[in-house]
């Protein structure tokens, strides 16, 4: 199935994102950790967060996780700590994503966990009961999400968890909100050091918890404003926290030097706020970034800095390469249809200095990665028209996104390959 997109002329809506997936997949684990009686009150209807739903619920003995790694990476841990045999499955991809890193660090600490596959990759077979925990060292270059699993895990094990990450520490602002997330269900934990966390054992305890809005589906819509030709344009987005845990409340920052305003209207101390966003006339004429700490947001900023024709040289981009597909190559391929040349640079880099080609104007094709098809998505502002491959990708984590595409004044057109 393919869409065919054409954009509105003005954009004057408000949009209801879906609740942080981040933060939705930590409170449910620490909610089972803790034994709590009820889910929080406003979950994440993505596909990642549901199947960790299903599985803390059901607890079956054959767990498919289908493409969510982040729900492969946290429930590992989870079921390490868990008593009883569970077998964690997943699509035919999720079969490449490493997971060696975690496993090993686990192992260390005491975990039974058997590879039934290939060394190194899902599917796993967990036996799951008390460990002993203590001091580990891992490289802080490794996913961010094995070490907030092993994180979210520490109160739990006999001796606690005091982690030292080694190299360079990628992705930090995740991390940190791990920690925020525990201590908001009763754990104490710190940082000991530049590059040493420790926390002691102890119970998680129960909370209400409500979860703030997605900065990162929030980046989708500042490219569709940033696009957009009409200076009136104008979009609020309730529920968006100023001074946010999410590591992508920087889209804020970033999207200030491309030509979006962000205000915050505060609805009262402590609580949520609604962003409104309105085009200025002020851009950058090149950004250089370092997406070590945002990676999610690479394809927004990459479509959008080529198409305002912006050159780039964005860094920190290893961790691309192992999300639901290798974002560098899929990037320059799709790029490439619409006339736009990148180059990168040791699998780490993406660069476009203005280097165009013939545009072929074939589909985007979504790689099952739900963030290209988003990502790509607002560019129908500078080509109608504009045919997105397999685009209920976006249930992973925005299942509503076309909807509210639509409800903006985008014309989605469904057309049968």
């Amino acid at each position: 199935m393919q869409y065919k997109l054409k954009a509105p002329g003005l954009i004057d809506t408000t949009i209801h994102l879906p609740s942080s997936k981040s933060v939705s997949n930590r409170a449910l684990v620490m909610n089972a950790l803790a034994q709590g009686s009820s889910l929080p009150c406003n979950l994440s209807d993505c596909d990642d967060t549901e199947v960790m739903v299903s599985a803390l619920r059901d607890m079956p003995g054959v767990i498919d996780l289908k493409g969510s790694g982040t729900a492969m990476r946290f429930l590992t841990a989870y079921f390490s700590v868990t008593p009883g045999v569970h077998t964690l499955i997943g699509t035919e991809r999720m079969k490449h994503r490493p997971i060696k890193a975690l496993v090993e660090a686990l192992r260390y600490l005491g975990a039974k966990i058997e590879y039934l596959e290939e060394e190194g990759f899902p599917p796993l077979r967990i036996a799951g009961g008390e460990l002993e925990g203590g001091r580990l060292e891992t490289s802080g270059s490794i996913s961010s999400q094995y070490i907030s699993a092993l994180l979210m895990v520490g109160p739990c094990l006999k001796r606690g968890l005091e982690l030292k990450l080694t190299g360079q520490i990628v992705s930090r602002p995740y991390i940190d909100l791990t920690l925020h997330t525990m201590r908001d269900f009763g754990v104490s934990v710190e940082w000991t050091d530049i590059d040493t966390i420790k926390v002691e054992h102890q119970n998680y305890t129960p909370a209400e918890y409500v979860i703030e809005n997605d900065w990162t589906a929030a980046s989708y819509w500042y490219e569709a404003m940033a696009l957009c030709n009409d200076a009136y344009s104008e979009l609020k987005l309730p529920r968006m926290a100023d001074g946010s845990r999410q590591g992508d409340a920087v889209v804020k920052y970033l999207f200030s030097m491309l030509g979006v305003k962000t205000l915050f209207e505060t609805t009262g101390e402590g609580l949520p706020t609604t962003v409104t966003l309105k085009k200025v006339s002020a851009r950058l004429p090149r950004l250089d970034y370092d997406f070590v700490n945002q990676p999610d947001l690479v394809q927004t900023l990459v479509v959008c800095c080529s198409v305002m024709n912006i050159p780039f040289r964005f860094t920190g981009l290893s961790s691309l390469k192992i999300k639901e597909t290798d974002r560098i190559e899929a990037l320059k391929a799709e790029m490439r249809k619409l006339g736009y040349v990148l180059k990168d640079v040791d699998g780490c880099e993406l660069v476009w200095d203005g280097e165009r080609c013939e545009a072929t104007m074939e589909p985007i094709d979504t790689y099952d990665d739900h963030r290209m098809a988003m990502a790509f998505a607002p560019l129908c502002f500078h080509f109608p028209g504009l045919r997105i491959n397999d685009p209920h990708v976006v249930s992973k984590s925005y299942p509503r996104f076309w909807d509210d595409l639509k409800q903006a004044g985008f014309t989605i057109e469904e057309i049968d390959e």
